[in-house]
């Protein structure tokens, strides 16, 4: 990504760190805003920021993961950094400690795909194997255990992985087949293999074939289908799983209600997204923080028009807000935004979708976390 004339990197100053635009300069970075009490933004300090920030020391990233209070690059070498919160052991440095500059997950190459959940953290390898790290009190890591980790370890039997996503509590894994392997926290059905059973190793989800990509939640999970259709199973306490029902939750994956054109999918802490092929979004789920963009705060059971919004090229959701990347490389988000999250230089909740601060441009990758966000 880089940086427009006149935008400054509000990070630097003081720190010893680039000042200069990259229109000047030429120079990719990483940029980041909201929360940041653990210093998961990785400006070297603990500042909440209303407006993008540098990551210190990150030049470029392949990919971007948030997760509760801690953040995740993948570098173009296939090493992967980390930063935030190590409470539970989630930057994978094997120390504890937290970072509030990113630093790097020991022992990593060749990866692929990350993924950022509650607490623990994913690795897709070339190789189509999945390593984890982080909280295990669920199983989550997948390797056979409850035991944290504070460095990566191989999650059990699983080979020909395509994409990994990370939840609360629990974890998924989309195999070349086009079947979904499950693991961790099971109290909501969230691993969709019809129990309620928590699992430390992976197991199958039932019913699932052609799944083109997945998408995972706070305790739900959403698959797109080879015919452009969406499934979910998990957690339907708001409405997340958008099958129009009140049933509190779904132990087997069941039909979004109503969604045809579907091109990608993200989803929440309770509520989820779908981008369509002709590039609007619509969303479902709890809407307390406005995160459904549909200018209300009432809660859908079945997908809604996100307001306004046209030409998108990528979406992905945080905890309570969202963003989304359009065509011509403007940055929207929508949703919560008490600690600065939507990135337009205030603290006022959105309704429908903003733009984010301008002066982001050629931007290849977005994450958001629980209540901040990324972009690369």
């Amino acid at each position: 990504m880089m940086l427009t004339a006149g935008m400054m990197l509000a990070a630097s100053i003081g720190q010893g760190a680039m000042a200069d635009s990259a229109a000047a300069n030429d120079v990719d970075w990483v940029a980041t805003w909201g929360d940041n009490s653990e210093g998961q933004l990785g400006d070297a300090t603990t500042e909440q920021r209303h407006t993008a920030v540098r990551a210190l020391s990150l030049s470029d990233a392949e990919q971007l993961a948030g997760g509760t209070s801690f953040s995740l690059a993948l570098l173009p070498d296939g090493s992967v950094k980390a930063w935030g919160l190590n409470s539970d052991g989630q930057l994978g440095d094997g120390s504890g400690l937290p970072h509030r500059t990113p630093g790097t997950v020991a022992g990593l190459t060749g990866v692929v795909a990350i993924a950022a959940g509650d607490s623990h953290s994913l690795a897709l390898l070339s190789d189509g194997t999945v390593k984890a790290w982080g909280d295990n009190d669920s199983g989550q890591l997948g390797d056979g255990t409850t035991t944290d980790r504070q460095l990566p370890v191989t999650i059990t039997g699983l080979a020909g992985v395509v994409a990994v996503g990370a939840g609360l509590n629990h974890s998924l894994a989309l195999l070349s087949d086009g079947t979904v392997k499950a693991w961790g926290d099971n109290a909501s059905g969230q691993l969709g293999d019809g129990t309620r059973i928590e699992r430390h190793t992976p197991v199958s989800t039932i019913s699932l074939s052609g799944v083109r990509k997945i998408a995972v939640g706070g305790d739900h999970n959403l698959a797109l289908m080879s015919d452009r259709t969406v499934k979910a199973w998990g957690r339907n306490g708001f409405g997340e799983l958008g099958d129009g029902t009140a049933i509190p939750s779904r132990d087997t994956p069941v039909a979004v209600s109503g969604l045809t054109g579907v091109a990608g999918i993200s989803a929440g802490e309770f509520h989820s997204l779908a981008r369509l092929r002709n590039g609007t979004v619509k969303a479902w789920g709890y809407n307390t923080f406005a995160q459904l963009g549909d200018g209300t705060l009432t809660e859908r059971r079945t997908p809604v028009n996100v307001v306004g919004l046209s030409d998108v090229e990528r979406i992905v959701a945080g905890g309570w807000h969202n963003l989304a990347l359009l065509e011509d490389g403007t940055l929207k988000a929508w949703g919560r935004n008490d600690l600065g999250a939507i990135g337009d230089g205030t603290t006022t909740r959105r309704t429908i979708a903003v733009t984010v601060v301008p002066g982001l441009t050629d931007i290849d990758t977005i994450a958001a976390g629980q209540f901040h966000s990324l972009a690369g």
